[in-house]
């Protein structure tokens, strides 16, 4: 049985870049203490059986405001000297942050102010409203909101927050690494998704001083991917024109300090695709009973895609869970399509009394769910007493629907996919 008690890092190539240290972590999450929760590690075994080796999801989407974001926000807050407090603070954000900030700064009796975008969730505004924060909405994308958020700060005194690059904010972040060393101390292998870097600094800090023989895996959507060119150029590089729907990691450009940091001691940083990301939540939702958000599921994106990559056990990190529910609804319906759980054909029946109740006799005999029916009666390639269908169906997955397919065919009926 291998001998998995943490032991001192004995050198650390990040010595030389970063002033962080595993006992700055300490002293975080000792400020923590009863006001940051010690989430649940819950095992997978369905992604377990998947990679071949225990798989554990460390659940910072059940963290108080919704994500991980507190730990940190709570650590800067309370580092700050009592003239900064008294000046207040404010930060910019869509989401998560806007959160953490808004319910650290209540908790430590210090106003804040936070910029939102014009477009945020409402959800998440009225959240962050509820936490304590004065918001004020400004700018169409995040980088306005960060623009008006930092002129505030320069006008008025209150010192600006910002998300990931400051070493207490990192150091709170850290928590997560020391959690997880307690509550899997045979981990072989940490996931963790990756926007600005500050989580997957903070957990590789921690994790690496302990256990240097762990594996730190972060993962970035592959439309807003900004670590891989930022790592080859061996600096962090800007990337434009960012586009996925895990908005808690579209970052166009690392953090200066979780850079250094996440280049030391992060093992490796993968991408994931827009259809991973919607099947790991879909996966978290139908199998773990977790909701979690795109970002949050990231992790377990990375861990479908490439199930052979990851020597187990395995703790990925689920980093939230705050999702708007309209856009949670498209999230889902995408990600069964992208398993194949749903199938939209065409076909032309001959319209007549009892044609539609056949085809629907048929669809029923091959278990397939119909959701919706639509019909065409007049059209130039339709004939006189034709009408076309269009069916979407939910199925089991590609093979059900390949049987659904074959058992319309087998009826008699011309199919074809619909556009």
């Amino acid at each position: 049985m291998p001998d998995h008690t943490p032991s001192p890092h004995p050198a650390s190539p990040l010595d030389d870049a970063v002033a962080l240290t595993v006992e700055d972590i300490r002293e975080a999450h000792k400020l923590l203490s009863g006001v940051a929760r010690s989430t649940a590690l819950e095992s997978s075994r369905y992604l377990s059986r998947l990679i071949g080796s225990p798989v554990h999801l460390k659940c910072e989407n059940l963290q108080r405001t919704g994500s991980f974001k507190i730990r940190g926000a709570y650590v800067r807050i309370a580092r700050l000297t009592p003239a900064e407090r008294a000046a207040g603070v404010v930060a910019a954000s869509a989401g998560n942050h806007a959160q953490g900030v808004a319910l650290a700064a209540s908790l430590l009796g210090v106003g804040s102010t936070v910029f939102m975008p014009v477009g945020a969730p409402l959800p998440k505004v009225a959240a962050t409203r509820d936490y304590g924060a004065e918001v004020r909405l400004h700018g169409q994308v995040v980088d306005e909101t960060l623009a008006a958020a930092q002129e505030y700060a320069h006008r008025t005194g209150a010192v600006f927050l910002h998300p990931f690059d400051h070493l207490d904010v990192i150091a709170g972040q850290g928590s997560v690494g020391l959690e997880i060393l307690e509550q899997c101390p045979e981990v072989r292998t940490v996931v963790v998704g990756v926007g600005g870097g500050g989580l997957a600094a903070g957990v590789a800090v921690a994790v690496k001083a302990l256990r240097p023989d762990v594996r730190v895996v972060g993962v970035q959507a592959a439309g807003a991917a900004c670590y891989p060119p930022s790592l080859a150029a061996g600096h962090p590089v800007a990337v434009e024109g960012l586009s996925t729907m895990a908005d808690g990691i579209k970052v166009g450009r690392p953090g200066d300090v979780p850079f250094r940091i996440v280049k030391a001691l992060v093992d490796e940083v993968r991408t994931v695709s827009e259809d991973a990301l919607a099947g790991a939540q879909l996966l978290c939702l139908e199998r773990a009973k977790l909701v979690v958000e795109p970002a949050g599921a990231s992790p377990v994106a990375a861990l479908l895609s490439d199930p052979g990559a990851f020597g187990g056990p395995v703790v990925a990190v689920l980093s939230g869970g705050n999702v708007d529910p309209l856009l949670m609804q498209r999230i889902l319906r995408h990600g069964m399509a992208a398993a194949g759980r749903y199938l939209s054909l065409r076909l032309r029946l001959t319209d007549r009394p009892g044609a539609l109740a056949t085809l629907l006799g048929v669809l029923s005999a091959a278990d397939a769910n119909v959701l919706d029916v639509g019909h065409v009666r007049t059209g130039p390639r339709l004939g006189l007493t034709e009408v076309e269908v269009e069916l979407q169906l939910e199925t089991s997955g590609p093979e059900h629907c390949a049987e659904v397919t074959t058992a319309l065919r087998d009826a008699g009926y011309t199919v074809s996919e619909a556009e």
